[in-house]
């Protein structure tokens, strides 16, 4: 295959470069503003694809937030390959603050609280609803009962209140990413339509020298 790596990384190497990416973040951000740059499209285009990008990371579908970022484009009419780049936006050094403002957000719109404690933090309440989702697929199959206390605990607490509160921070930064990507991929495109033109004319001026140093030549007999 074309596009296959020569270098097969191992599961491990695979989630490292997800946590901490060759070269680290910073380079990562630079390939990414790179290739949203070069994406054909008007600004408008491509930046209602960054919008639908960074909003998505603003939702609680991990693991999913290149198909919503894709159906959100679609929808809003932008850039399928700039909505799955600017879901870069979510990485491991934002995730925490996108999630405590997202739930904080999400518990005061809906009047709701918390529960913190011991048994009650944020990684148990994952827990639970991991071992509930395990153990009610295995009473599928056995004479076990089904539970769904850590899954309602989990809904109710954090994945809904997580879901509502996105919206308000998720659209604000969303907006402002599309902003100001605007004017920043427009400035981009006439610089890089210009050096088009400049190498264009520049191949053109060389052609008519040649041409013109080929009729000055003096016939041969």
């Amino acid at each position: 295959m074309v596009f296959k790596r020569r270098d097969r990384r191992s599961v491990l190497k695979v989630i490292s470069d997800g946590v901490y990416p060759k070269g680290g973040w910073t380079r990562a951000f630079h390939y990414v503003k790179h290739r949203l740059r070069r994406l054909p499209g008007t600004p408008e285009f491509i930046a209602r694809g960054i919008w639908a990008g960074v909003f998505t990371t603003f939702t609680p579908f991990y693991g999913l937030h290149f198909v919503v970022a894709a159906l959100i484009a679609r929808v809003i009419n932008g850039n399928l390959l700039a909505a799955l780049l600017a879901t870069f936006f979510g990485n491991p050094l934002t995730y925490l603050p996108i999630g405590v403002v997202s739930l904080k957000t999400g518990h005061f719109l809906l009047g709701t609280e918390f529960q913190e404690g011991e048994k009650q933090s944020l990684a148990s309440k994952f827990a639970n609803a991991g071992a509930d989702l395990w153990h009610n697929f295995v009473a599928m199959f056995t004479d076990h009962e089904m539970d769904w206390t850590g899954l309602s605990i989990f809904f109710d607490e954090v994945f809904f209140p997580y879901m509502v509160g996105g919206i308000i921070p998720g659209i604000i930064t969303g907006t402002i990413a599309y902003y100001l990507s605007v004017p920043v991929i427009r400035a981009y495109q006439k610089r890089r339509a210009a050096k088009f033109r400049r190498k264009v004319a520049a191949a053109q001026a060389k052609a008519q020298q040649a041409s013109a140093k080929h009729k000055a030549m003096p016939p041969k007999n």
